[in-house]
């Protein structure tokens, strides 16, 4: 090989890696911006509803939070009980990219609590008014747990068939007692839509036994509803010592639905465990 010809590869080679490297460079940089980009993105805020509702019970909050520029999602708890529940709500969380605040307002609190365990891009739990349970507790023991709840009383029963022939039932609140134990800071047109647009509970709901605990592993934050008929304030006060909650907001003279009275507080509390944890 004569020494033209090897100086010309050399050349050919060098100008091959240079190639390369000029390739490479904007490439590499994309994808560190990109690690970067999304080390330091604000979480996606899982909104999860309770029993007797839907999730137009977090407008107000959604719109607050979507204002302040974050994405925002409100699933459709099924209230099939929570060995449904929990698993339909982890799918959901399995399809969002990147880091994730989940809230859970009421029944919504055991679901959530259920369906984030070994899901690692959930950063927080948000509990509004809501359970806490731990493994191997049910809801139906825990809400006797402190007096005050007088949700029971106010339900009525409604058997339905099942595909495989047995019988489940489902419980809905009595139109004449829906506001008083539900929503009573809510102005009363707007209590009458929530109670004729109710969806089904499953009754099963308060004799699921809970499998999985993840706020023993997850941060978490809560807010007590000071005149909550549903769950009583004690509890919810209880679960969120329990849980070690990084931050606890009182809303004195809140009902249960402390995020449609006061979707202000609730908005600031899931962004406080938002900034937290990002």
């Amino acid at each position: 090989m004569g020494p033209e010809l090897t100086r010309r590869r050399v050349i050919a080679t060098g100008a091959a890696v240079a190639g390369t490297a000029a390739l490479m460079g904007p490439l590499a940089s994309a994808a560190s911006a990109a690690d970067r980009a999304t080390a330091g993105a604000r979480p996606t805020i899982v909104l999860v509803h309770g029993g007797f509702a839907d999730a137009s019970c977090w407008n107000g909050v959604v719109e607050r939070l979507q204002h302040a520029g974050y994405t925002t999602i409100a699933p459709a708890n099924p209230l099939r009980g929570l060995p449904t529940d929990a698993p339909y709500v982890a799918s959901v969380l399995k399809s969002i990219p990147g880091p994730i605040v989940l809230v859970g307002h009421s029944y919504g609190g055991a679901v959530i609590t259920n369906a984030a365990a070994g899901i690692p891009n959930v950063n927080a739990l948000v509990y509004i008014a809501a359970f806490v349970p731990d493994q191997g507790e049910q809801l139906g023991v825990l809400i006797n747990k402190y007096p005050g709840s007088i949700i029971q009383a106010a339900t009525q029963a409604v058997p339905y068939p099942n595909p495989d022939g047995t019988t489940g039932t489902d419980l809905y609140l009595v139109a004449d007692r829906f506001r008083a134990v539900f929503a009573a800071d809510v102005p009363v047109a707007t209590t009458r839509l929530m109670q004729a647009t109710q969806r089904p509970f499953s009754a099963s709901s308060f004799t699921d036994v809970t499998t999985a605990a993840a706020w023993h592993t997850i941060p978490s934050w809560g807010l007590v509803a000071g005149e909550d008929k549903a769950i009583p304030p004690a509890l919810e006060r209880f679960f969120y010592q329990r849980a070690g909650a990084h931050g606890v907001v009182e809303v004195p003279g809140a009902s249960h639905v402390a995020m449609i009275s006061h979707p202000d507080t609730t908005a600031r509390l899931i962004e406080d465990a938002a900034r937290a944890t990002t």
